[in-house]
């Protein structure tokens, strides 16, 4: 399965009988899956189908769904709103002669609002419900182009973590093969800070160094840390080698790395070893950065 990205832009349109409708998606990053959608009124009928759709198609990001409806070829209705006009001159009439004021115009009076009121030309309802059906229609079109495009950058966007997999990989290889890793090395880095201990206490106690010695060879020791990273590699391959939506398990394993990363440079009493953690550590952050965007 392809892996997707959580960013991506599609628009569809199309007309049905007098009505001409638009669809624009476009999603961004997000825990979840969160469908935001602007409709215009009277067209709430078409929010659960498209809510449906999305959650089949999509499994995370913020989706922000704009629909614009238009009748055309449609002759304007205008009528008056006899009950507000009714009510316009009443209270007119109960003004006159409290007032002192010219008397009202008829053009005045049909400038009020809600006295005029142009409408559509009615509304069939087999119509309507025709729209209704070609628009949910062509949220799934405009829906299959958004996962296309997610599709696209989802499949960029897993070569680049397939290098940055590599390269840690790698690092954690140059980490075990380290010279300040083999056992005289170690052995030396142990015997020379005994030595310091020595110096420091004439009365150092035998038992007290004896368990100073074995602390110092224990935080030596990172064969731990590099078998976990090395686990860890290999399930970030095989993630991405079965693709799909994938972005929680690849952000947690991402924390684990650099977990690993830490402590191995916390350990570390060599150079050689200290810039690998460091690298390694840098070449985590830009692989936990581009998990950001992946479902």
């Amino acid at each position: 399965m392809a892996l997707s990205s959580m960013t991506g832009f599609a628009r569809g349109h199309g007309m049905s009988g007098t009505y001409g409708w638009a669809w624009e998606l476009k999603s961004v990053n997000a825990k979840g899956l969160d469908l935001r959608l602007r409709l215009p009124p009277g067209w709430d009928a078409v929010e659960a189908p498209v809510r449906g759709n999305a959650a089949q198609l999509l499994a995370r990001g913020t989706v922000y769904g704009t629909l614009t409806v238009e009748r055309q070829g449609v002759a304007p209705v205008v009528r008056v709103n006899e009950p507000v006009l009714a009510a316009v001159l009443a209270t007119l009439k109960g003004l006159s002669g409290r007032v002192q004021a010219a008397e009202p115009r008829l053009d005045g009076i049909l400038a009020l609002k809600g006295v005029i009121e142009v409408l559509d030309e009615d509304e069939h309802e087999e119509e309507r419900g025709a729209a209704e059906a070609a628009v949910i229609a062509g949220f799934g079109a405009t829906m299959v182009e958004l996962v296309g495009m997610r599709r696209r950058e989802g499949e960029a966007l897993g070569q680049v973590l397939t290098q940055r997999i590599k390269e840690i990989g790698a690092l954690t290889a140059r980490a075990d093969a380290a010279p300040g890793r083999r056992p005289e090395a170690i052995k030396a880095r142990i015997a020379e800070q005994v030595a310091v201990l020595l110096d420091a206490s004439e009365r150092f106690d035998s038992d007290r160094l004896h368990q100073e010695a074995i602390l110092i060879a224990s935080k030596a020791d990172i064969r731990e840390e590099l078998d976990r990273l090395a686990s860890h590699v290999a399930q970030v391959e095989r993630l991405i080698a079965a693709g799909g939506a994938i972005g929680r398990r690849l952000d947690f394993l991402a924390q684990e790395l650099n977990r690993e990363a830490n402590t191995l440079c916390s350990k570390s009493n060599d150079v050689e070893l200290t810039n690998i953690g460091l690298e390694l550590k840098s070449v985590v952050e830009q692989f936990r950065e581009q998990v950001q965007n992946l479902e």
